[in-house]
């Protein structure tokens, strides 16, 4: 935590003892006071108004829209033998693949790993405080994600690399879910949840430099999720690479945006204080 130089102004009125009998403690109690005071302001701000109703709606279209793209209609063979790889752009094209089962199965490694993260919170002192407000920003946030990436495969049936090549089995490239390419969504759902894990760390430990691991962290697991998705013949690159920008930005920006701004660096705080004595206490962080 950055260092915060308490300032006791000459505004303290209504002394209830002349400043020659005031102890140490006394004399100090406003230091003390006023540094409590922004110790103990939230690191994050919620509004009901708003995040109730906006996390509540995004969970259930993202729980309702699941429903609906895993349970797509099921491609003719004649469809399915209309593909052509030439109507892939190039810079795609040749992500073309088989399907591969068991480079899918490794990619549901770090999404599994990284859905229960809150827990994480109950680790950390400063962060078990919080730990309910906590969960309803991580939800909000994945809620987000949800909402973006059900809707872009609600809305467009874009085939699966696996689906234009001729090894995968024909059964498997007429499933309904062959059609949910667009975009890489369990790329973006890891993204999501790592990436806030990492920004809500660092805005609880600004000082600390095991921030830097927990995006490292988040960064691997995206990386791998990414290539499982890509050596499976699941997503195209360019829908690999939307799904981790996606993630990334929503995970980072929405708990930024929840942050307390009510002391920043640069910023002067006047705080009340009452006790032995009455008075205001100005904080200045720099």
């Amino acid at each position: 935590m950055k260092k915060i130089i308490t300032l006791s102004l000459a505004l303290i009125m209504l002394a209830i003892k002349s400043f020659s009998q005031e102890d140490s403690s006394v004399v100090n109690a406003p230091v003390e006071h006023a540094r409590n005071k922004v110790e103990d302001t939230p690191v994050y701000i919620i509004k009901p108004a708003i995040d109730y109703p906006l996390t509540a709606v995004g969970t259930g279209w993202t729980l309702y829209a699941f429903t609906q793209i895993y349970s797509k209609d099921k491609s003719t063979e004649a469809q399915i033998n209309a593909l052509r790889k030439d109507d892939i752009g190039k810079i795609n094209r040749w992500a073309i693949r088989p399907y591969s089962e068991k480079a899918d199965k490794d990619s549901y490694i770090p999404f599994y790993a990284s859905m229960p993260m809150p827990i994480l919170f109950l680790l950390d002192k400063k962060m078990r405080r919080d730990f309910w407000k906590l969960n309803l920003l991580f939800l909000e946030t994945m809620s987000m994600t949800g909402i973006m990436y059900t809707g872009s495969v609600y809305l467009n049936d874009q085939y699966r690399p696996y689906a234009y090549h001729e090894d995968t089995p024909m059964d498997f490239r007429r499933r309904g879910g062959a059609k949910n390419s667009f975009y890489a969504g369990h790329v973006a759902l890891v993204a999501t949840s790592t990436f806030f894990m990492a920004k809500t760390y660092a805005d609880y430990h600004p000082e600390s430099k095991l921030k830097y691991v927990f995006y490292g962290v988040a960064g691997a697991a995206t990386g791998l999720t990414a290539y499982g998705r890509y050596r499976g013949g699941l997503h195209f690159p360019t829908e690999i690479l939307l799904g981790m920008a996606q993630g990334t930005i929503t995970g980072i920006l929405v708990p930024h945006f929840h942050k307390n701004k009510l002391l920043k660096k640069g910023d002067l705080k006047v705080v009340p204080f009452s006790g032995e004595s009455h008075g205001l206490a100005a904080i200045y962080k720099f």
